[in-house]
Formats: C-alpha cells, structure tokens, sequence
C-alpha cells in the first residue's frame, strides 16, 4: 500500500482529467438515486439489484468527493483569514490552514486510488495450470517446485488448493499439474504468475557440476462460471476411457477418465484423477470454462485496443518473467527489474516478496490510465 500511495502523491484530484472523472460520478451516484426510487425499479427486483450494486461501488467514492469539496472550501477560506489584520486571527488561520492541508493530500490520495480501474476478474477464483517447458527431467522437477511454491502460498493465505490433473515425468516432478484454486483474492494475487520462468542450477544427475536452464510456463485463469459462458453440447466431444495412471484399483479398471474437446477452437482437457466419472467431467469442464473465459477477454481487449503494455497479468506466455538462480540465491523479475534473496524462503510459499511489488507497479500503470499520466508507466 506504501508504493501505491506513493505513486497517487504525484496525481492529484487537481488534474484536468480527473476532475472530469469527479463530476461523473458525481452525476451518475444522483442518476442512480433517482432512478432506485422510481416505483418501475421498485417492482423490478432485478434492475433494483443491478442498481444497488452499482450505488454501492459508487458511495465511497462520491463520500470521499464530497469530503475533499468541504476540505477545500475550508482551506480556501482559511488562508484568507491568513492575511486578516488581526495577528491572534492569523495565527489561527495559519494552524488550520496546515490540518486543512494535511488531510486535503489524505483524500487526495484516497481519491486518486478509488478511482483506479479494478481488474474485473480480481474476485474470481483461479485455474491454475503449471508445465515443464525445454529442460528435459529438470524442467519437470522444476515445475513441480513451482506447483509446491504456490501450494504453499495458497495454505499460507487460507485457499483452497484442489489438484484437477497432473502428469509425472520419467524422474519424477509434472510434466504438467492443474489445479484450481478457491479463495478470496486468488486471482488478483496469481495473475502475476502467468509466464515462462527460468531456472539455473546443477541437476541432481549432473556429475560435473554444470550449471544448467531449464523452464517451466505458468497459466493462471479466472476461472468462469457456468452462466457466463454457454457451451451448446454440440460443440464437445466427450470421450471416457481408462485412466493410465497411478491410483486405486477402481481407478485403473474402469472408464472414469474424461476426454472433452471443444470443438470450435479444438481445445482439449483431460481428467483422470477421481475414480467418479462424473467428478472428472465437471473438472473437465471447468478448465475448459476457464480457458475459453480466458480466449474471450483477449478477443474482447484486442477489439478495443486495449491490451496493456505491461505484461503484467497479461497471461502472455512467451515472455520470460522470472528467473531463479540457485548458484547466486536470488529471484529475478525482468517485468519490474527487482531481485530478491533466500530462494529456498521463496520456493517454501513467500511469494508476497515479489507479489507486492508487482501489484504495486500494475497499480501505477492503472493510475496512468485515470490520470492520463505517462510517468506513471514502470517502463516510463
């Protein structure tokens, strides 16, 4: 919170654009009064509800609008009494003038970061997808490094971890590992996960103590509910077969693992962990959800030239993000140039290290946005 309050010192209400912004919210709060105590909305539970939602995300916002008006005005009027012939008044005027001007920077800041555009998928729970990339046994070890990292951060911010599907590699550690992820603020803290990360260390395996890269690509997708996508049965295929891998006898000797393509977009998702088939399909059809939620946004933002020009969040997966260098004891993020120390700490699930700096530098650019402020960007 200290970086994103540093980053609104240097935009105050005062600005052009903000101002603007100001007035229409201001405007749209009395619009949406108006319109809650028509006797229409009163009979219409659903408009009523849509209303009062968007009342809510607006008071305290037009609170604090109103609060810094008041603050203002008094300010004005106090540094007038500043220059009153009376020297007792001036210096009343000049104590107030100086807690006046404390607490207008207060609700300057406070102002300036209600107006931040919120990541609408922020509530959303997560799936969260984990594969080894180039590196052979090692990048599959590493991936599961990874997939215990954010098992952890999860446990030690009261998710729920729930493994949907993993594949081992031939020495151990995931070829690729889903799961889903439940619990307040998931995705608003994973996103800034999604990309390659980048490993060098020496292999258990390797004789000669060589240094070797290897990498592993990170997914994290909202993950979507049944209402907001409508998927016609027409457009999968489902297929169940036997399940190959580890598990009980049940497991192994029955048709419960579920194959689902979709087939406009040739997107496929395979579960085979549960003995139910039924349990696999409706796993199945969540990362399906997931990843078609995700397609959307994208198709959405390119259409409205919107994509960002940080890779933050983006769920791009051809930028190397991160690199973790044992040798050294450091963690790299290229995204926002920071380093930090203790890998062994990070890989245990302290993750917030790097967590809040990049929401903090994702803040910025989003303050930019409102304020039309290009020093707001990270990269300038």
């Amino acid at each position: 919170m200290t970086g994103q309050r540093e980053n609104a010192k240097r935009r105050r209400p005062d600005n052009g654009r903000v101002k603007d912004r100001l007035r229409e919210i201001e405007t749209r709060y009395e619009e949406l009064t108006a319109e809650m105590s028509s006797p229409a909305v009163a009979t219409d539970p659903s408009r009523l509800g849509d209303l009062g939602r968007e009342l809510a995300r607006l008071e305290p916002i037009v609170a604090a609008i109103r609060a810094w008006t008041v603050v203002r005005e008094e300010l004005s009027a106090a540094r007038e009494m500043a220059h009153d012939s009376d020297e007792e008044v001036r210096g009343l005027a000049r104590e107030e003038v100086e807690t006046l001007e404390a607490r207008e920077r207060e609700l300057d800041d406070e102002l300036t970061l209600l107006l931040v555009p919120r990541d609408p998928n922020d509530d959303r729970d997560v799936i969260l997808e984990v594969r080894a990339g180039t590196g052979g046994d090692e990048a599959a070890l590493f991936a599961a490094d990874l997939f215990r990292m954010y098992a952890r951060y999860a446990e030690g911010r009261r998710w729920q971890l729930e493994l949907l599907s993993a594949s081992e590699g031939a020495s151990g550690g995931f070829k690729e590992a889903i799961a889903e992820v439940r619990g307040h603020g998931a995705y608003s803290r994973l996103k800034y996960e999604s990309g390659v990360h980048r490993v060098q260390r020496v292999p258990t395996t390797e004789a000669q103590g060589r240094i070797h890269t290897s990498t592993a690509t990170v997914s994290v997708l909202p993950e979507a509910d049944e209402v907001e996508l409508d998927i016609p049965e027409k457009d999968l295929r489902i297929d169940v077969y036997r399940s190959s891998g580890p598990g009980g006898q049940s497991v192994n000797t029955t048709d419960s693992a579920v194959r689902i393509t979709h087939l406009p977009t040739g997107l496929v998702v395979a579960i085979q962990d549960e003995k139910s088939q039924h349990k696999n399909r409706a796993k199945a059809m969540s990362v399906l959800r997931a990843r078609l939620l995700e397609m959307e946004q994208q198709r959405r933002a390119e259409e409205r030239g919107e994509q960002r020009r940080s890779q933050i969040g983006s769920g791009e997966r051809s930028e190397k993000i991160r690199t973790y260098n044992f040798p050294q004891d450091r963690v790299t993020d290229h995204r926002i140039e920071v380093t930090v120390h203790n890998l062994p700490g990070l890989l245990e699930g302290d993750l917030d290290r790097l967590v809040d700096p990049l929401a903090q530098a994702d803040q910025s650019e989003r303050l930019a946005q409102v304020t039309g402020d290009a020093g707001g960007s990270r990269r300038g």
